[in-house]
């Protein structure tokens, strides 16, 4: 198999030189596009010492058997792909499905690294869960950049400076490693979240857990937030705004899998807040948790500062580049040999991740995911 690294819009590159290593010891060949790992502080020096081979960016879509990367490359790039091509990327076809029949009509396959389920036997591979950690440790760093005031208490000749108090809406992933940061640089903590089952994470960070009476609750929401009906909406607001008003630094986290962020912060909650304080939105690129947030912007409103962005992770572009290619290291130990890819659908990880199938569209179409599934084998017993 040819495997193809290429340079993304993006600080971060879907394969180091550790996981190219790997896959030519194993009898695999791999380009890569001129300063694909640069940003990410991999130089090409550092692939062709492994022994990947230096292409041109057509020369790999044009030839790669199979493509892995951070984001989906365009639609006139897939123009360029061979018929059986092999496609990883994180797809989001929740939010735009059709972007399966666009890889249907070449021929091609395509696996989804979001749509891995988030269970404990594929922890190992869940992109999702290693960049919401980065982006939730670096949502703390760049709330500190902006304000103008200490993080912890100190007491100081001058006289003492009281912590600053941060509030966390969302306790996943991110959320928890925003509180575990912020409780590290010494800041009073509090969180939000509609999952019981946050509560005692949060609590075991040692930070205040801010309950709503009432929550939707789903657990199989695969660590995302789910639909709150209106009577709980209304509550939820006025308890957030109060503790919104107190804050110096919210980050934000929640969104809804497939649809538009809910909005928990308005304009009326950022108007309350003290002049110089920070919110961070980390889901501004589905619209956001606070109404005035601008995606991939850093805006000040009503003398608070503001930051949308939804790619933190690729701040830390090295590590998370490392983190990003082990997981995919993992994922591929359920499927990858010497020989090539040998797919067992009967893996529920490698059934749910798999959007398109040999020009076959599989994902949202239960009958045809199904039927890649093998028949379970019924073992002959000989005649007493």
């Amino acid at each position: 198999m040819l495997f193809g690294i290429l340079r993304e819009n993006d600080h971060r590159v879907s394969v180091t030189p550790e996981l190219a290593k790997k896959f030519i010891s194993e009898g695999h060949e791999v380009c890569f596009e001129i300063g694909a790992g640069t940003t990410a502080y991999f130089n090409d020096s550092s692939y062709t010492a492994v022994g990947a081979t230096e292409k041109s960016r057509e020369d790999i879509l044009k030839t790669a058997n199979v493509l892995i990367t951070l984001a989906p490359i365009s639609k006139e790039e897939v123009e360029l792909l061979s018929e059986g091509t092999l496609l990883f990327s994180s797809f989001e076809p929740f939010q735009d499905a059709s972007i399966c029949e666009l890889y249907a009509t070449k021929g091609i396959s395509a696996f989804s690294f979001d749509m891995i389920p988030r269970t404990t036997i594929a922890q190992s591979m869940d992109v999702l869960s290693s960049m919401a950690s980065i982006a939730g440790y670096k949502a703390v760093l760049k709330a500190t950049e902006l304000l103008p005031r200490y993080m912890p208490m100190l007491s100081t000749a001058a006289g003492t400076v009281p912590p600053s108090k941060v509030l966390i809406l969302g306790a996943g992933v991110a959320g928890l490693q925003a509180i575990a940061t912020a409780k590290r640089l010494g800041a009073q903590v509090e969180a939000f979240d509609t999952r019981a089952a946050s509560k005692e994470e949060v609590q075991s960070l040692g930070a205040k857990f801010v309950e709503v009476a009432g929550a939707n609750d789903d657990t199989n929401a695969g660590g995302y937030a789910v639909e709150q009906s209106e009577e709980y909406k209304k509550k939820q607001a006025e308890l957030i705004n109060q503790k919104i008003e107190k804050a110096d630094v919210v980050i934000t986290t929640a969104q809804l899998r497939g649809r538009p962020a809910p909005t928990l912060i308005s304009e009326e909650a950022v108007k309350s807040m003290k002049p110089g304080s920070v919110i961070v939105d980390i889901a501004s690129s589905t619209g956001g948790n606070c109404a005035l947030t601008e995606d991939a912007k850093v805006v000040k409103k009503h003398d608070v500062f503001i930051v949308g962005n939804s790619n933190l992770a690729a701040d830390i572009s090295e590590q998370a580049s490392v983190l990003f290619s082990k997981n995919v290291q993992n994922y591929f130990k359920l499927m990858l040999t010497k020989e090539g890819f040998n797919f067992d659908f009967s893996d529920e990880i490698i059934l749910q991740s798999c959007i398109v199938y040999k020009g076959e569209v599989i994902y949202g179409n239960e009958a045809k995911q199904q039927a890649l599934v093998p028949a379970p084998q019924v073992e002959e017993t000989a005649e007493a």
